[in-house]
């Protein structure tokens, strides 16, 4: 696909659509563009993978939340959340199997060789917080975190068995870690398969548990973790390192790591989507005489010129010193909001001297219209 369609679009939905009917509109397009309904079919495909990537994000209380704020720029994460074309066919099976289940075609499908049987475990997410300064997010980062995960026990290999070898086929399933139901219904006999509850759908059993790992194929351990953040980020949002979460017990696939983003405060900037808003306090004499003045930037100080007769609330737009958008080349603007400072106290002296200044012909206020309209000025300082 050359680029990315609304999710709501995709599965033929309305933004105020329950879980119910989201589940419903993506087994209908799975049943659709199923390959085993369409072999051979490459654009069958990639609409079967562009629904899957749709229900794995709008199925997610908190991915929805995010797509319905930032759309897809909000779903940066790798494999599903943004991504899932990248995913094998293998991945979706895995993760929508009770839904392949309910229609039939067993936890993996016939395309592209593979068999029916055994489900595929996978384990938990961890959840991480990640604090970015304004540097951060403007020129993104790399981070290395040592974090806490149930790891593959390395003396049984993650399999839970003593010497990775003490098993058993499933007496129940015979090994083939699906059990069959038969249903006699009003259409006749009714045949339906689901994972072996007394194997987890594995096909066999453990005869005598590891006595490290006790059984679970997993063990508590550190592991350091490094990642890239890419420029453009805004709190709320997210990062998905595929792979890097907690193992299953018992061997499967790993789930992943969610890096979730949070944005610290500058000191001097604040931050209006894209772009930056810093305020230069000047002072009358400053204001009428004009002056050069040093402008915070997050990559350091810049010189801008104030020119003489600069008016209060007057904004000075330096372009693309603001930030980048996510997966975008647009940046935003620093945007210097002038600020006359009014002195509160005057001594005797300095009092005289507004006094004589105050009678003079250039002191006295001759707005313009432009001056006079305040919505215009402000319209006009935002660019609109």
């Amino acid at each position: 696909m050359s680029s990315k369609r609304d999710y709501y679009e995709i599965l033929g939905v309305t933004r105020n659509a329950t879980s119910e009917e989201i589940k419903k509109a993506y087994r209908q397009k799975a049943i659709q563009y199923h390959p085993d309904k369409n072999p051979g079919d490459k654009q069958a495909e990639e609409h079967f993978k562009e629904a899957a990537e749709a229900y794995d994000v709008l199925s997610n209380p908190d991915k929805k939340a995010r797509y319905d704020q930032f759309g897809h720029a909000g779903m940066n994460a790798g494999g599903f959340g943004g991504h899932a074309g990248e995913w094998s066919m293998d991945d979706i099976f895995v993760h929508f199997g009770d839904i392949f289940e309910s229609m039939g075609y067993g936890g993996f499908s016939g395309f592209g060789g593979r068999t029916r049987g055994r489900a595929v475990a996978r384990g938990s997410d961890i959840r991480i917080r990640v604090k970015l300064n304004l540097k951060e997010i403007a020129l993104g980062a790399e981070k290395k975190f040592k974090i806490n995960k149930q790891a593959p026990c390395s003396t049984c290999k993650g399999t839970g068995a003593k010497n990775g070898t003490a098993f058993q086929t499933c007496s129940v399933c015979k090994g083939s870690g699906m059990v069959t139901h038969v249903m006699n219904t009003m259409l006749g006999r009714m045949q339906s398969s689901s994972p072996c509850n007394a194997c987890r759908g594995a096909g066999k059993t453990i005869t005598t548990p590891c006595n490290v790992c006790h059984g679970n194929g997993v063990v508590e351990k550190p592991e350091e973790v490094s990642f890239k953040i890419p420029a453009g980020m805004m709190s709320g949002m997210h990062l998905s390192i595929s792979g890097k979460g907690n193992a299953p017990k018992q061997g499967g696939i790993n789930g992943d790591l969610l890096v979730l983003i949070e944005e610290e405060s500058h000191e001097e900037l604040q931050r209006d989507g894209n772009d930056l808003i810093y305020t230069l306090f000047v002072s009358i004499s400053q204001a009428a005489l004009g002056m050069m003045a040093e402008i915070p930037t997050v990559e350091g100080k810049v010189k801008i010129k104030v020119e003489a007769g600069t008016q209060p609330g007057r904004v000075l737009r330096l372009r693309g010193k603001g930030l980048p958008e996510l997966n975008s080349r647009i940046t935003g603007d620093l945007l210097v909001h002038i600020n006359v400072w009014i002195p509160k106290k005057l001594d005797k002296e300095e009092q005289k001297i507004l006094e004589k200044l105050g009678s003079a012909e250039n002191f006295k206020p001759k707005p313009t219209n432009e001056d006079k309209n305040f919505f215009e000025r402000m319209r006009k300082m935002f660019g609109q």
